[in-house]
């Protein structure tokens, strides 16, 4: 397969000609989501291309990437719509680099938003969707301080929604602190990724069926979330 030129991406784009949602899922593969955790987050990760792509305008409006951060990080998928979407296989394994995980899922996104223009392609408002079960082995580097203030500040301009999952024994307060203030972190009932999923999909579905630019009530996380009392 010949490599994919700005061009040839821009002519792809072209084809479709309908605005675009891109959401990237940057995910905890390091080793203690070994066994049922890494299995239902495999399960949830198929769920969504499934779901979204029953939905005719969302399968042509929205956008998945993958990035897994654990042993290494890497995109193990770029931006391809739901109905062309497969999933990658999580392997468990390393330690915890999220900061790297978050800073090259805004450099995709940053990537992609080239695409788009390049294609006179209109985009909403870019997802990141990170989840973790585990604490930043790199929280004391530069690169968790810049993962911090990038994300904060593409947030203030309202050029990303970012969201964080905890996950059973995840450092939460951690965490938000990556996560843009008003909107910190929310820790999952169990290993309940299915009902994540479905949210996740209920709303990029909301999103994908609004124009660019709206302001929108996101579906409430029920059945899903976890709340100390």
């Amino acid at each position: 397969m010949s490599e994919q030129t700005p061009f040839t991406s821009a002519l792809t784009l072209a084809s479709n000609p309908e605005p675009r949602c891109p959401c990237v899922l940057v995910l905890d593969t390091s080793a203690s989501m070994e066994g049922e955790p890494i299995q239902q987050l495999q399960r949830g990760v198929q769920l969504l291309a499934e779901e979204l792509s029953r939905d005719g305008l969302a399968s042509k409006r929205v956008e998945i990437a993958v990035v897994a951060f654990g042993k290494e990080v890497r995109l193990l998928s770029h931006f391809t719509s739901p109905d062309a979407f497969t999933p990658p296989q999580l392997a468990p394994e390393g330690v915890t680099p999220m900061a790297e995980a978050v800073l090259l899922a805004c450099d995709a996104l940053e990537a992609r938003k080239q695409d788009y223009r390049r294609a006179g392609i209109q985009y909403y408002r870019p997802w990141i969707f990170l989840i973790t079960d585990g604490e930043a082995t790199d929280r004391d580097t530069p690169r968790w301080t810049e993962a911090v203030q990038r994300v904060h500040a593409a947030e203030a301009d309202k050029k990303l929604l970012f969201f964080g999952v905890a996950v059973q024994n995840a450092n939460q307060p951690l965490l938000d602190t990556l996560c843009p203030p008003d909107r910190p972190s929310v820790k999952l009932k169990g290993l309940h990724f299915a009902e994540l999923f479905r949210w996740l999909s209920a709303s990029l579905k909301s999103v994908s069926s609004s124009a660019p630019g709206t302001q929108l009530q996101l579906p409430s996380p029920t059945g899903w979330i976890s709340i100390d009392l």
